[in-house]
């Protein structure tokens, strides 16, 4: 199957030689007439995937109690600039809002949201009107000042490159085509990458997140230099290690990556590891990270869930008990040990709600 994107990755590869990793995911997800985030809105039932704010409330909530908690730590600054990156349908935010309203209600933050999809800004629009949000198209135009900056699966979607170890070292994996040309294919570049100093055993996999790296580099500098902190919670692992972890899911399905550009998401996990040192590298604090469940117990997710089924008929206590439990389960089931949850901050903030130090 190809699909209306694969026409113009052919036609560059035609031009000037296989593309990287990275440059393939750039123009899957983000091609200004072809790209998956620019043509639709790829969540809940009808879409391709579920995030942690579609599931329950609770979720955007317990973000909420963590922001009003931060905030008051770093003194309560009068000027504090809230920002999400990818907000999706701004259905995290606009639960968080709604917990800030009550737990700090004098907290009147300037709300910045990160987006490219024209879809998801509209849904974004339609749900957080009221906060006056300012959309940017990236990180570099976002103010300086006091800030809090949470960032839910945001990280597994930015474009990596990938290296094969062979006996001459390291090769970048490459999307070029098939002898034929009708389809895309995987290979290696023609020379080793002399820079990568890594060991491992021939044939494996090694995932080089080079856009989150500069990401967290640049937030991690904002933050020092101006203070605050930045939450990212994704799915991923602690420990660096090889091995394939891109995936393309459409429809609620796994599919091959290369099959269809454009109409599947693509997505890696996330290597807490390397972003924890990319934060500490520029100054920062680094609190974590931890699983998914132990964050969200710690924050209170157990009295949020007993207070909504108060007030709630049975099959509602069984919806709200089902969501806690997705949300926390630690089996493949569930999210609650694939997701972590990972914080850096300014040096003042020694300690953040429902996150440990780092190495505790």
């Amino acid at each position: 199957m190809t699909s209306p994107l694969f026409a113009a990755i052919r036609d560059e590869i035609l031009a000037s030689g296989p593309i990287g990793l990275d440059r393939y995911m750039t123009l899957c997800l983000g091609h200004p007439v072809h790209g998956y985030y620019r043509t639709r809105d790829p969540l809940g039932a009808r879409g391709d995937f579920v995030t942690a704010p579609e599931i329950s409330q609770m979720f955007g909530e317990l973000i909420g109690i963590w922001i009003a908690a931060t905030w008051e730590a770093m003194g309560a600054p009068p000027d504090l600039a809230l920002v999400e990156l990818g907000p999706g349908r701004g259905t995290l935010m606009q639960d968080a809002l709604r917990a800030l309203s009550r737990a700090a209600p004098a907290l009147r933050p300037a709300l910045h949201l990160v987006e490219t999809s024209p879809v998801l800004r509209g849904e974004q629009e339609s749900r957080l009107s009221r906060a006056a949000p300012t959309w940017h198209e990236s990180l570099d135009t976002l103010p300086y000042g006091p800030s809090l900056v949470v960032a839910n699966e945001f990280f597994d979607a930015l474009p990596v490159r990938q290296f094969q170890r062979a006996e001459r070292g390291w090769f970048e994996r490459l999307v070029g085509l098939s002898p034929d040309g009708s389809a895309l294919a995987f290979g290696l570049a023609a020379e080793p990458d002399t820079r990568i100093a890594a060991s491992g055993p021939t044939g494996v996999l090694m995932t080089l997140p080079s856009a989150a790296l500069d990401a967290v580099r640049g937030l991690a500098r904002r933050v020092v230099a101006h203070r605050g902190a930045v939450l990212l919670v994704d799915y991923g692992h602690v420990r660096p290690g090889f091995g394939d972890s891109l995936q393309a899911v459409r429809g609620h399905a796994f599919v091959p990556p290369l099959a269809a550009p454009g109409e599947a998401d693509l997505t890696t996990h996330v290597d807490f590891s390397a972003l924890g040192r990319a934060s500490t590298g520029e100054g920062a604090i680094l609190h974590g990270p931890v699983d998914q469940r132990d964050f969200l117990l710690a924050l209170g997710l157990r009295e949020r869930a007993e207070g909504l089924g108060r007030t709630a008929s049975e099959a509602q206590r069984e919806a709200i008990t089902a969501a806690a439990t997705r949300l926390t389960d630690p089996s493949r089931r569930g999210m609650g040990s694939l997701f972590k949850a990972m914080a850096f901050s300014d040096a003042t903030l020694a300690a953040l709600p429902g996150l440990p130090p780092a190495g505790r």
